[in-house]
This record gives C-alpha cells, sequence and structure tokens, in this order.
C-alpha cells in the first residue's frame, strides 16, 4: 500500500501531526513507532494497584494557548489541576518556585509586601555580566545562598553537569516571585486529561486514513513501504546514522512504589534539592489524577546518561553539533523534523503541539 505520509514516532509531535494530515487534508499516514504503545514520554497506564501512573514521570499540562487547549479538547475532557512543588531542605519543605513564603520561612523573615522581597532579592543579588550560564542567571536575580540551596546540587543530579556549564535557559526558566503564589505555573489553561494521556491519543488517532506499527524501527521497514513524505519526530542524528557524532541526552531511571494509605506526601511533587538522596523527585500520582484509591503510588527518580532520551542538554558543543544536523536536514525536501528529539530542543507538551499546528494545519 502507498502512504501519503511516513510519520516515525507517535508522541505528541507524530499524532499531532497524523491527525491534522487525516482529519484535515484527508492523506493516508502510517505511523511506526519502536515502542510498545502510542503517546511517546506522555504514555500512561494503570498500574497493578489501580493506580494511573505515568510511566515516564510525570507530564503536566498547562498552556497560554487557546488554539492549543482548543485543539486536544476535541480528544479528551479535562480535570482542573494546578500543579504545586515543595522543595526538601534540611528535612523541611519550601514552595518552588522561590516566593514570598519560601524567603520568609527560610530567613524567619516577615514580609507581607511584595516591595519587601524585592528589595531582599536586590540586597542579595550578585551583578553577574554578561550571563553567559545557568549560574550566572539565578545569582544575578537571587544571589549565591538561594543558589546553592536551590539550585546548585539539583542541577547537578538532574544533568551531571555544574549549573555553570549549562546555558542560561536550563534554570532562566525557574521564575522567582515577590507574591504568595506557589502554583508551579502561571497559564492560564492548567488542566489534566480527564480519562488520562493514553485515552487521548487513542481518540486523536482512531481515523481510516491512520494505520499505526509498533514495535518498529524505521530503518527496518523503509524499504518496504512506499510514502511521497516522511515527519520525523526521532533523534536527529539516528536519522543521519550519527554522521557527526552523537547528540547526547539525559535519561532517567524510574523506582516504583505502593503504599498502603491515603497519601504518602502533601504535595504532588517534592524536589529533593540537596546532594544526597541520588533521586531527584518524589511524584505521587494521585494528586495528578484525582483517584480515590486506599493505596497510593509513587516514582524516584534517578537521572542518568544512558537509557530512553528524555532532555537535550542544552550547551554550546552540542549546539554546534546539533546546527550540523540540521543543516543537512533543511537539505531535504521531502523530510519534516519536528518535535524535541528532531529538533534537539526542550519543548513542553503544549509547545510541540503549537508547533505542529503550524507547520501543518
Amino acid at each position: 500500500m502507498k502512504y501519503d505520509y511516513l510519520i516515525v514516532g507517535a508522541g505528541f509531535a507524530g499524532a499531532v501531526a497524523a491527525e491534522r494530515l487525516a482529519s484535515q487534508h484527508n492523506k493516508k499516514v502510517l505511523i511506526v513507532e519502536k515502542r510498545n504503545h502510542i503517546g511517546g514520554n506522555a504514555y500512561d497506564e494503570y498500574d497493578k494497584h489501580g493506580i494511573l501512573i505515568h510511566k515516564y514521570g510525570p507530564h503536566i499540562f498547562h498552556t497560554n494557548s487557546k488554539k492549543v487547549f482548543d485543539y486536544l479538547s476535541q480528544f479528551t475532557g479535562w480535570r482542573f489541576y494546578e500543579h504545586r512543588v515543595l522543595a526538601k531542605l534540611d528535612n523541611k519543605l519550601y514552595p518552588i518556585p522561590i516566593n514570598r513564603t519560601t524567603i520568609n520561612k527560610l530567613y524567619n523573615k516577615n514580609f507581607t509586601r511584595e516591595e519587601e522581597v524585592k528589595r531582599f532579592y536586590e540586597s542579595i543579588k550578585e551583578k553577574r555580566y554578561p550571563i553567559e550560564n545557568s549560574e550566572d542567571i539565578v545569582i544575578s536575580q537571587v544571589g549565591i545562598d538561594l543558589y546553592e540551596k536551590f539550585f546548585k546540587f539539583y542541577t547537578k543530579k538532574q544533568w551531571d553537569l555544574d549549573p555553570s556549564e549549562l546555558s542560561p535557559s536550563v534554570c532562566g526558566r525557574i521564575p522567582v516571585r515577590t507574591n504568595n503564589d506557589d502554583r508551579y505555573f502561571t497559564d492560564k489553561y492548567q488542566f489534566m486529561p480527564k480519562d488520562g494521556y493514553t485515552k487521548m491519543f487513542e481518540k486523536m488517532l482512531n481515523q481510516k486514513n491512520i494505520e499505526i506499527v509498533l514495535n518498529t524501527d524505521y530503518k527496518k521497514i523503509i524499504n518496504d513501504i512506499t510514502f511521497d513524505k516522511m515527519i520525523y519526530t526521532g533523534p536527529i542524528d539516528y536519522y543521519f546514522d550519527y554522521k557527526f557524532g552523537k547528540l547526547p541526552y539525559r535519561s532517567i531511571k524510574f523506582e516504583w512504589e505502593n503504599h498502603k494509605k491515603e497519601k504518602n506526601q502533601e504535595i504532588a511533587v517534592v524536589n529533593y534539592v540537596e546532594s544526597e538522596p541520588a533521586f531527584t523527585r518524589i511524584t505521587e500520582y494521585k494528586y495528578l489524577t484525582g483517584q480515590d484509591k486506599n493505596s497510593t503510588s509513587i516514582s524516584k527518580e534517578y537521572p542518568q546518561s544512558e537509557g530512553e532520551p528524555y532532555y537535550p542538554i542544552p550547551t554550546e558543543e552540542n549546539r554546534k553539533r546539533y546546527l550540523l544536523y540540521k543543516e543537512k536536514a533543511d537539505k531535504l525536501n521531502n523530510v519534516i523534523f519536528l518535535g524535541r528529539l528532531a529538533e534537539y530542543k526542550y519543548f513542553n507538551m503544549d509547545g510541540v503541539v503549537g508547533r505542529v499546528l503550524k507547520e501543518i494545519g
């Protein structure tokens, strides 16, 4: 059979591209996915205790884009959910991102107005110019003590690099607040798919024009299928057979536990910001899904260099290597590279959806 499009990968980029091409452009699409499931890293499933877990770590949907929200609303109902995170430091819990509550609790202050917190930040921050890395950007906002307490070791565990070796974008994504807002995100739309991400993807891809092949590396079958164009959402270096060397990613090893009690911790995610323990955070999934169960499932995350690629590592050397691949990719007329792995760039879920909607319409 001949296809209009071969799509490599069934995560957000591949699934949205397939749905748009099939439903809006009446194209015949074949999706080839190397894993045994659709949904990419957003895949969720019920564990043996009946708890809906995110197999590849917590995926919290948030966006300011009405277009993205309305698009996904075709395939799912929503559960209102505002994400909150606490940082564990010296056996005490503090709101993250840093806000007025964090400052008052940590330094035994009693600030009640934003101006007081602003002045406090002004008194402790250091002038760093130019801003060349993640250490610079944090210290220029909140000074050395808060940097060392909340950023330095967590970042080192996450990336196996000192913040001074990472692009400013890594720590620069995290806001610093002067009010008591303890939400992790401030986006207009903050919801979780009512029945989970996998159900949303199933509905998205349930079309006569879309065929899906799982458990398959596209390179094994590419000579046996006929297609006009390819949308590639896998690692760009793999597409070009690592011609310029491998682009490094951070991966994560998950340790899963189920506890025979209602709740394990007081919030969905607790970050462990000290050098020990070795894991970065614990996620308790019932907070995300709203399930009513008499046991609870958690995951501990141990960042590592080997395994499934999760996060492109934003250093200058890696960016230069990626640009060598991009130069080759730009010369291909019948292949579109989309998504985090194909563009070696950190995207939030809504960012990927928006990117595909713009590209394909």
